[in-house]
């Protein structure tokens, strides 16, 4: 049975050139980069060399790039510090925010009691940005505003240049989790001021178990683990090198075929699309996924006319995987936080999917899929 994934915003296959460099790496050079013999600089060499790649990139300095073991802990540290380090006293994000954000922003209220607050969401997940300039010119609590670059399971696309601006006219801190949206959505922290962002190499083609933060060198962080120096004093244990070096591989194969992959994944997804709708009558797009221009080009969230009980596990019997909401709840009975917040009572009880695509997909698993769901639904 063909096995076909179109689940790549839960995780996407590693590039098999990204296996190449990780596999010369570990065998050519498994140095410590804390030791000074040659091993160990031949080993920092490299590990500095992919912090500076990453930080050209992202139009941001070297000093600010933080390795992680991937978003959640770069999403983690910045909230922590912006509260312990940075005097921040009140948190506005909005309940479509991945776990990582609303969880740990929840654990900060009840730790130190500060003030959270989540912005009103439109029917297509949209954050209401009046709303958002109006509470930042209300009062001068110190704030830290945290909106997701792209939504993980709508694929929405934040309007981060007028969400910045109006964060720099307040003085507002601005942290994005930008987890789905590097190697989908350019990013440039010069043209678009972002003080934090998070990242994690699984998202394009790389490796598990790695990420980083990139911290505005304007503010002063501390450790949340410590026990070493690494890091530049941010993150104590010895650096995960070959993982960072697929991470390297992996953004720079990402983002030096920006163009040519989001051509060819938009017209993926405009197909499959158009199938779904010559095929599935009553077929509907939940959030902005449908929107060439406002979501990114690889995520599509659909909802189907009515309830499919089981639809998921029918798709796995026939090799295809796809998600019902966000991976990071799989094996959790709670429905999609997401989709609970901009779906009418009605509609969320109808069965929604989130199909998700890669640079190795192919018009002919479409064409499988739209097979299997129409003889499912």
């Amino acid at each position: 049975m063909q096995k076909i994934y179109f689940d790549n915003a839960a995780t996407t296959p590693l590039d098999p050139n990204v296996i190449r460099a990780m596999a010369e790496h570990m065998t050519d050079n498994f140095g410590n980069p804390s030791s000074s013999h040659g091993f160990g600089r031949k080993a920092k060499a490299e590990l500095e060399t992919a912090r500076k790649k990453i930080a050209s990139y992202f139009n941001c300095s070297a000093s600010e790039v933080v390795f992680t073991a991937g978003g959640s802990e770069a999403d983690n540290m910045v909230l922590y510090n912006a509260v312990k380090e940075l005097g921040v006293k009140r948190i506005i994000s909005s309940p479509l925010e991945h776990h990582a954000v609303l969880h740990t922003i929840e654990a900060l209220g009840k730790e130190f009691d500060i003030e959270i607050i989540y912005l009103s969401v439109n029917p297509q997940g949209e954050i209401d940005h009046g709303e958002l300039e109006n509470l930042l010119n209300s009062g001068d609590t110190k704030t830290l505003v945290s909106l997701m670059l792209v939504n993980n399971e709508l694929g929405n696309i934040l309007d981060a240049s007028r969400v910045s601006e109006i964060c720099k006219k307040t003085n507002t801190l601005f942290h994005s989790d930008t987890v789905q949206g590097i190697g989908h959505v350019p990013i440039d922290l010069k043209g678009i001021p972002i003080d934090f962002i998070a990242a994690s190499a699984h998202k394009f083609h790389g490796p598990k178990g790695v990420g980083f933060a990139i911290i505005n060198k304007e503010y002063k962080f501390e450790p949340m683990l410590h026990g070493g120096e690494q890091e530049m004093g941010l993150r104590a244990g010895t650096e995960n090198t070959h993982s960072i070096v697929g991470l390297s591989k992996a953004l720079s194969l990402a983002l030096d075929h920006f163009e040519e992959d989001r051509l060819y994944i938009s017209d993926l997804k405009q197909y499959f699309i158009e199938a779904l709708r010559n095929n599935i009558p009553g077929i509907e797009f939940n959030g902005l996924s449908e929107n060439p221009d406002r979501s990114a080009f690889h995520i599509l969230n659909v909802r189907f006319p009515r309830e499919i009980p089981m639809l998921l596990f029918n798709l796995d019997l026939k090799g295809i995987a796809a998600s019902g909401g966000s991976a990071c709840q799989s094996g959790s009975s709670k429905g999609s936080h997401v989709l609970g917040a901009i779906l009418s009572e009605e509609d969320a009880k109808l069965t929604s999917v989130r199909f998700s695509f890669s640079k190795f997909n192919t018009r002919k698993e479409v064409d499988q899929v739209i097979e299997a769901l129409v003889s499912l639904t």
